[in-house]
């Protein structure tokens, strides 16, 4: 797994405790004799285990059978309940795919709409767009490393990352006419695909690839922090670095770089379906789609930003 967000929770997290069925563990769950957990059944022949403050009279104590489970009404219901439905997982309180969707659309309409305020409406506030920046960061970094997930939180951090979006594509839009919707197309279809090939069983999720993005993305964070600092230090005075300062046959640097991030932030969706499935499957609380929404939309902001800089490099001569 390659998202922090998914990574650090107790609940999608490789390391998440797991019941000897491999559930999820959860507060109060206390395992059982061998392993076991839950309540333990009284063999055939043997006396069932007293519970505290109960007596062996207390047993068979006159009229047990009927003031209690003997009652008419008690069987009825009893017949009721099993004749009826089996609990859907909404019921009883676990993780939907549902939950899950409307979630990421409350989360990334968020985004869309502050986004939308600061880059048309306000003009892309130089306030709103470098503390959109500080804050989404934080509170990214805070809501990615918390274990329990805080609605508020990533509804605040939506708001922040939509600013800051919305100021540096306004930027964008004034010098690459069209970027914008380039850019949003890029990352839906790339969504598309990933989920496609997701549902497909083209890409499977394993230790191998997941090594093999983790350090891709361990690479490429060094390279843009190294970047950014020859950029600042005035060693690179090309408007995007050694982005544009360095070519191979020919190509920019930044282009080929573009692409394979573009590739690996696809892949990181796909290992995002792939927890959330998992999550889905093993019946994790409900309360967990925010994580899951929070995840997607992380990854679809960095692919985003990817999209702009990948075609403004490419548009660099308009």
């Amino acid at each position: 797994m390659s998202n922090p967000v998914f990574e650090n929770s107790p609940i999608f997290g490789e390391r998440a405790k797991r019941t000897p069925k491999g559930y999820p563990t959860y507060p109060g769950y206390t395992p059982g004799p061998s392993g076991q957990s839950g309540t333990t059944y009284a063999q055939p022949g043997t006396t069932p285990p007293m519970q505290p403050g109960l007596s062996q009279q207390g047993y068979a104590q006159p009229g047990y059978g009927q003031q209690g489970y003997g009652q008419p009404g008690r069987i009825d219901d009893l017949e009721q309940a099993y004749r009826g439905p089996a609990a859907a997982p909404a019921d009883t309180g676990r993780m939907t795919y549902d939950d899950v969707i409307i979630k990421t659309g409350l989360v990334i309409g968020v985004i869309v709409a502050a986004a939308f305020l600061n880059g048309l409406v306000l003009g892309a506030n130089p306030l709103l767009t470098f503390g959109g920046a500080i804050v989404g960061l934080v509170l990214g970094l805070v809501n990615a490393f918390k274990r329990e997930p805080s609605p508020a939180l990533i509804m605040a951090y939506a708001v922040a990352e939509g600013f800051f979006l919305g100021g540096i594509s306004a930027v964008f839009e004034a010098t690459w006419e069209g970027i914008i919707l380039q850019a949003v197309l890029g990352t839906m279809a790339t969504f598309i695909a990933a989920l496609l090939l997701f549902k497909s069983g083209t890409v499977r999720v394993t230790p191998k690839l997941t090594r093999f993005v983790l350090i891709a993305l361990v690479g490429y964070a060094l390279f843009s922090v190294i970047n950014v600092v020859l950029m600042i230090t005035g060693v690179s005075d090309d408007p995007w670095g050694l982005r544009t300062g360095v070519t191979i046959m020919g190509i920019p640097l930044g282009v080929l770089l573009g692409l394979f991030a573009v590739g690996l932030a696809a892949i990181c969706l796909i290992m995002d379906f792939d927890a959330i499935k998992r999550g889905v499957e093993q019946g994790v609380p409900g309360r967990f789609a925010w994580t899951a929404a929070f995840g997607i939309a992380v990854t679809l902001v960095w692919l985003y930003i990817e999209f702009l800089r990948l075609l403004a490099i490419l548009r660099g001569g308009d």
